[in-house]
């Protein structure tokens, strides 16, 4: 059967094309589903035009989502919320990678990422004459669940076992883990996060959104811990298909003496082993020290870039990337 390709620039287009290929119950990934996509298209991409190329052969498919930032130079539709990014199929043909790279050819540069496992699109992209460069992106944590939570809280770190038995009496804590969307609930974390030692979030419209899905879908776990009636900590976790993900937590800084976060982290981890029974446990990303008492260990996410030498404005950045590998590759004095 012949391979059909096609690029699209509107993602009303590509719903209307794939069916129901890309809802959730065909992607199990929630990185990979139509839905993501629109949603960051919509609240994250700054206005950037999306292209969407799709490869299609018989029942199987392939697509490559990606937003235009030049006028040949194109990246993963992705953001900073985005814990994981892959070429999504729906079926299995190795050979349709291929031809999503071959449809690209009129572009000069990608960049895609994070991507846990690079080397199909690596050599997809190479088979169709690009020069591939993988740099290392960040960092991603994940934990095979254990039996039970006590096996789990038991393989932790002394300091931090002691740290939410001491400081948990004291704290007195009211814990509420919330299944589905609960407005109240979702003011108090907007009210906690205001308060923390984080930045500004990036798009609320984005998280609420976000939220809201997952809650109707049954797979929302946000957990508020409160004092006194104020909420000092949140986390907000979605549980599906044998991983629970953990996206987003805060603590009130003014809060911070008591650990909040590791009172709350215990039992949103005891709630979720115990009820949910998750085999994986998935940290997100980044390279905070913290993480590593929760988790058992650490992998890395992978940057590609791409080069068309074929396209004239892929010349400059190339011979740029090579020199840079040249500096890197020189030995010391």
């Amino acid at each position: 059967m012949t391979v059909n390709v096609k690029l699209f620039d509107s993602l009303a287009d590509v719903a209307a094309d794939a069916g129901d290929a890309l809802d959730r119950a065909n992607q199990p990934c929630l990185f990979q589903r139509f839905e993501w996509f629109a949603a960051t298209a919509e609240h994250c991409s700054e206005g950037h035009t999306p292209i969407i190329a799709r490869a299609r052969d018989g029942d199987a498919a392939a697509w490559l989502f990606l937003f235009k930032t030049g006028r040949r130079h194109a990246e993963a539709l992705t953001s900073w919320y985005s814990l994981a990014y892959d070429i999504v199929r729906h079926g299995e043909n190795d050979a349709l990678t291929a031809e999503l790279a071959a449809s690209l050819a009129d572009m000069a540069s990608l960049s895609l990422g994070p991507i846990a496992d690079p080397e199909r699109i690596e050599r997809a992209f190479r088979s169709n004459g690009w020069k591939v460069y993988r740099s290392i992106a960040t960092q991603k944590w994940e934990l095979a669940t254990p039996p039970s939570f006590d096996d789990y809280w038991a393989a932790r770190p002394g300091k931090l076992r002691s740290t939410v038995k001491r400081k948990g009496k004291k704290a007195n804590l009211d814990i509420k883990i919330h299944r589905s969307f609960d407005d109240q609930a979702w003011q108090d974390y907007r009210e906690i996060y205001a308060h923390s030692w984080k930045p500004e979030e990036g798009s609320w419209d984005f998280m609420k959104a976000f939220a809201e899905r997952e809650g109707n879908a049954g797979t929302l776990r946000l957990g508020v811990a409160y004092q006194d009636g104020q909420a000092v900590a949140a986390q907000l976790w979605t549980v599906e298909n044998g991983r629970a993900t953990i996206h987003k937590l805060a603590y009130r800084e003014d809060a911070k003496s008591f650990s909040p976060g590791s009172i709350l982290g215990a039992a949103m981890f005891r709630e979720i082993i115990e009820q949910d029974h998750p085999k994986i446990i998935d940290y997100g990303t980044g390279d905070q020290p913290y993480k590593a008492d929760w988790m058992d260990g650490r992998q890395p996410l992978y940057t590609l870039t791409l080069y068309n030498p074929r396209r004239p404005e892929a010349w400059l950045p190339l011979a740029k990337q090579w020199i840079s590998g040249l500096v890197r590759r020189a030995p010391s004095d």
